[in-house]
Order: C-alpha cells, then sequence, then structure tokens
C-alpha cells in the first residue's frame, strides 16, 4: 500500500512573461495561483486525477519592455524542470518566437491567454484573454450600436497595435463606420498631449485603443488639459486595470473588454467554491480564466496515454465542449487534433468600464 501512494506529481509550468513590479518579485498573482491550485486540488479529491500537481512557476521580462530571448530561456527552464505543458507565454508580442522554439527545440504543449493567431501551431493551444481578431468585431459593433459615426483611433507602435488596427479597420469598413484619425504612440508612451491634438483636431465623436495597454500613460490627462472628454474603448488592455490603482486610473472613463459575466452560473458556482477556500470574491476575469486553463490541465492529465508532453498534447486535442467560467453563460471549450484556438462562440468576451466608483457591465454576451 505505501508503493501504490508514493507518487512523484505531475508538474505544469506557468510562465509570466512580464515583471511589473521593480524588484521582480510578484511570480505568483494570487487570484490566478489560488484559483489554480483550487481546480488541481478539486480534480484529485474527486478522483479525476490519481496523482497530486506541482505548479512550476516562472517569470521573464518579455517584450514589451523586455526580450523574447529571456522568455524562451525560461520556457526551456521550465521544460527542463519536467514540466507535461506549459501555460503561457503570456504576451501576444512574444508567442511567435517562442512558438517557433517550442516547435525545433522543446516539444512541449503550451497554452496561452494571449491573442494572437500568430500562436498557433502542432504544439501551441489558446485560450486567448481576447483576440487581435475578435477584439476589433466587438469594439465596432459597440461603437455603432451607440451611434458614433467618425473614429479616432489611439494605436501603440508595436506588432499587436497594427494586428488591431487592421482588423479594426475591417470591421469599421462593414459596420459603416468612418475612422478619421490615426494617433500613433510607443509602446510605452509617457505623454498623450500630441496624439489627443491630432485626434480633437479630426473631430471625431469617440476614440478607440488598440495596443499592449502602457500606451494610455498620460493620455487621460492630455484629455483633462484640453477640456475633452469624448466616448472611448479599448480592447482587452483594459484587463491591466485590475492589476494596480496606477493603472486602474488610466482606463478611468473608458469602456474595455474582459471575460467575466456575472450571469454565468459556472463562473459564480467556482467563485463561491474560491471564497469559501480563501475568504475572498475576485469578481474579474483573472480566477475565470485560470479555472479554464487549468481544467484543461486536468482533463489532459487525467486521458493522456502515456503521461508524457505528446500523450498530454493528443489528450488536449480530445477536450470537448467543456463548460467555461469564462465569458457569458453557454461558453465552451473545445479542442481538436487541427483545432487550437478553444472557446467556442462569441461569448467569451464582455464589455466593462471603469467610472471610479467600480466596475460594471456595459455588454454581456454575444456581439452581433
Amino acid at each position: 500500500m505505501a508503493l501504490a501512494k508514493d507518487v512523484e506529481p505531475v508538474k505544469v509550468g506557468f510562465l509570466l512573461d512580464i515583471i511589473s513590479d521593480p524588484e521582480g518579485k510578484s511570480k505568483r498573482p494570487p487570484d490566478l495561483a489560488d484559483a489554480m491550485r483550487l481546480v488541481f486540488d478539486d480534480a484529485v479529491e474527486n478522483g479525476v486525477l490519481d496523482r497530486p500537481i506541482e505548479i512550476v512557476y516562472g517569470q521573464a521580462q518579455g517584450l514589451p519592455r523586455g526580450s523574447v530571448k529571456a522568455v524562451i530561456d525560461e520556457f526551456g527552464r521550465l521544460v527542463d524542470e519536467g514540466c507535461v505543458i506549459v501555460l503561457g507565454p503570456q504576451i501576444s508580442e512574444n508567442t511567435s518566437a517562442v512558438r517557433e522554439a517550442i516547435e525545433e527545440r522543446f516539444r512541449v504543449p503550451a497554452i496561452t491567454m494571449a491573442g494572437s493567431d500568430k500562436w498557433l501551431g502542432d504544439w501551441t493551444f489558446n485560450l486567448c484573454n481576447g483576440s487581435m481578431s475578435d477584439e476589433p468585431a466587438f469594439i465596432a459593433q459597440m461603437c455603432k450600436r451607440n451611434g458614433h459615426k467618425r473614429i479616432g483611433v489611439l494605436v501603440e507602435r508595436s506588432t499587436i497595435g497594427q494586428e488591431y488596427l487592421s482588423f479594426f479597420r475591417s470591421f469599421c469598413e462593414i459596420e459603416g463606420l468612418d475612422i478619421v484619425a490615426e494617433a500613433v504612440v510607443a509602446q510605452n508612451s509617457i505623454d498623450g498631449r500630441a496624439a489627443v491634438a491630432h485626434l480633437k483636431a479630426a473631430d471625431c465623436d469617440s476614440i478607440v485603443h488598440w495596443g499592449f495597454g502602457y500606451g494610455l500613460f498620460g493620455f487621460n490627462d492630455a484629455l483633462a488639459e484640453v477640456g475633452w472628454d469624448p466616448p472611448r474603448y479599448c480592447g482587452t488592455a483594459f484587463e491591466n486595470g485590475y492589476a494596480t490603482e496606477e493603472l486602474r486610473d488610466l482606463h478611468l472613463g473608458w469602456v474595455g473588454l474582459e471575460q467575466y459575466d456575472e450571469e454565468n452560473p459556472v463562473a459564480q458556482a467556482f467563485l463561491a467554491r474560491f471564497e469559501a477556500r480563501y475568504g475572498r470574491r475576485p469578481e474579474y476575469y483573472m480566477p475565470f480564466l485560470a479555472h479554464d486553463l487549468a481544467n484543461c490541465c486536468v482533463q489532459a492529465i487525467a486521458n493522456a496515454a502515456p503521461l508524457s508532453p505528446r500523450g498530454v498534447k493528443e489528450a488536449l486535442e480530445r477536450v470537448k465542449m467543456m463548460p467555461a467560467a469564462s465569458g457569458s453563460a453557454g461558453t465552451r471549450i473545445s479542442f481538436g487534433q487541427w483545432t487550437r484556438r478553444g472557446w467556442m462562440g462569441a461569448g467569451y468576451l464582455t464589455a466593462r468600464s471603469f467610472t471610479g466608483d467600480g466596475f460594471k457591465t456595459e455588454l454581456r454576451g454575444r456581439y452581433s
């Protein structure tokens, strides 16, 4: 009996490719780490897994402030630690280079929450926390619904900024919206005055931002300087506002996208379990995305034959119609032999706003 219980844990890597604090100590965002831990422990307790899960954390300063090499090196360290699957990297700017390294060197399955389709490949899966192709459709339709016709675009000078903008131009044409001005800012901008002046001179009736989100530094201040308060929208860069008070202030007055919907019963059931265990109730996208990522890992590890990176990859391809905590009610996750992007249905995004008194849902469920 002792031998039967003497098993090693299965190792799952989590790679965070951004260091947000100066000392680089924040390797484990608590809501994310605690949510994954809860899902893995529940799976063992309920008999879905017969071995415990060890989460091996890695962190590197990738783009936009670091380098892709640092991310590739850290991914390699997680592979050397024995991880059979890695969750990450998480930043779109880093994904295509890491995907090439996985295919050429590492050959370990990985799931990202990044939004670029350039990540998708034989070993690389996606539960995107937003998407360069989907978010522009959602925002364009919301602008039309709200009566906007002359759109000013604030776009960061970056790979994802241009990818977002390309899709947004197409969807504005479909919706009959005019992009009357485009202001380009550095990916780590600190002064928005020139961009504000350019957009204001174009007489736009709303502003849409595309990029990672650091290009918003100084933009609200510049709007206040000239006494201009137009309706303004952004994609999932809005989620940066949950990280720190400074980043939250960047999004004051903006409507942005995330993945929490109060009416999703899977999310509410998980939130109740989370609160019972940890004594807090984080009502935003992160714990639910962590729930969905961890659930995919559970199913892949439970059904892997053998329990190797390739076995886990092939089992991940057999995950079908799994109820998701992210997004609106009815959102599900399915992969396949040639399906690497997991969200099934358009309701995995919701529109939220920060008014200074808290966050509220502006538009939930499907855009149509």
